[in-house]
């Protein structure tokens, strides 16, 4: 299958795949339709959520005296998607009313509360479960057959895959998740990340806890483990640079405290209202590190060195020999809390802990203060 839709990401074209889900739908639509005829259609097609047309040929075709199965292979277009060419098999029986979607091997089990399946359930999504279902009446409808249908969704191979997904730390064990709510994959989706950190976040809003520690990435990890052993109990979840979509999906899932603990690479981006931290998106460390040390008092020869850097370390290296550290630290990260609170729009109690590699602790706000005395009995 080749779905010639195409998607911009920055200025490449990238061809869009079909996601798991579709492929579901797919293969259960041929095999009900071989089931009910005793004909394997060459080619099968399905609209997406999207209302982009997608076309395949089922393969792996497989019949028994009450069942009929089938697949199709994934195909994730230009995203780097592990389940890139999977085959993702549908098997069909007939049953006396109702249409019955459950998992078989290489489909993952729902282990934690707070996914979009309860748990004991096939990680089949909602989405996904709907495209089925309707794909299949579509089958019924059109061969005028008023009994029902019992469909096993599988994926050979797809507990090894499942390895290299989110799926084990999300508590979805034994294979892949059938996902997906367009129905197409786009190359590279930040949605599909932002996606993910929401689950992450829901998952500890329904384990009863109220506060929630962000971090960007594994400097943020490490730090907190080597420097803040006593928040070893309160749940991380990483944010990587959507620091702006975390805070809101805190604020869906009701977090009353949250502290984000950052490297400054990164989060002095904060200090000028940027909430997604990717290069792509704006890179204006050395000009705010610049702007707070001029108002720090910074001549005019130390601003233009700082204007030439490239990397924060490189900054404060020469704030340090001009004793102008700690200074430019509190500035900053007092615009950090302020461009924080304005996020949060007062729905919680937020506060940053900013690090580097070479200098370590660089300060914190004082919400973060707060929260630290709180939570670890010590202020940092």
């Amino acid at each position: 299958m080749a779905l010639n839709y195409k998607t911009r990401i920055g200025n490449q074209l990238l061809r869009c795949g079909i996601t798991t889900g579709s492929c579901a739908a797919l293969a259960a639509s041929a095999a009900a339709y071989c089931l009910l005829t005793g004909e394997k259609p060459s080619v099968v097609k399905l609209l997406t959520p999207k209302g982009i047309p997608v076309e395949t040929v089922p393969e792996c075709w497989k019949e028994t005296k009450d069942s009929v199965s089938c697949a199709v292979r994934k195909d994730a277009g230009d995203d780097p998607d592990v389940t890139n060419g999977l085959l993702i098999f549908a098997r069909v029986w007939k049953t006396a009313d109702g249409i019955v979607i459950t998992g078989g091997e290489g489909i993952g089990r729902v282990t934690k509360p707070g996914l979009d399946q309860p748990v004991g359930e096939a990680a089949i999504n909602s989405v996904p479960r709907r495209m089925i279902r309707e794909a299949a009446q579509a089958v019924c409808a059109g061969e005028q057959y008023f009994g029902g249908l019992k469909i096993e969704i599988s994926a050979p191979g797809g507990q090894a895959i499942a390895e290299k997904t989110f799926n084990p730390m999300l508590g979805i064990q034994g294979g892949i998740s059938i996902l997906g709510t367009s129905g197409i994959v786009e190359p590279m989706s930040e949605q599909a990340l932002v996606d993910t950190i929401a689950v992450e976040a829901r998952q500890i809003a329904e384990s009863g806890e109220k506060r929630v520690i962000l971090a960007p990435g594994n400097y943020a990890v490490e730090f907190l483990h080597q420097h803040l052993p006593d928040l070893a109990k309160v749940p991380l979840l990483k944010c990587s640079n959507y620091i702006g979509e975390t805070i809101d999906i805190a604020c869906v899932n009701s977090f009353q405290e949250v502290l984000l603990v950052g490297h400054i690479g990164k989060i002095v981006k904060l200090a000028g209202g940027i909430m997604n931290t990717h290069s792509r998106m704006a890179d204006c460390r050395a000009e705010l590190l610049c702007a707070h040390a001029a108002v720090c008092g910074a001549g005019t020869e130390l601003c233009q060195k700082l204007m030439r850097q490239v990397t924060t370390e490189a900054c404060l290296s020469l704030l340090q020999q001009e004793a102008l550290l700690p200074n430019v630290m509190e500035s900053l990260l007092n615009r950090i809390q302020d461009h924080l609170n304005r996020r949060a729009e007062g729905a919680f109690s937020i506060g940053a802990v900013m690090f580097s590699n070479t200098c370590g602790l660089l300060g914190s706000t004082q919400t973060a203060k707060a929260l630290l005395g709180k939570w670890s009995g010590s202020c940092v």
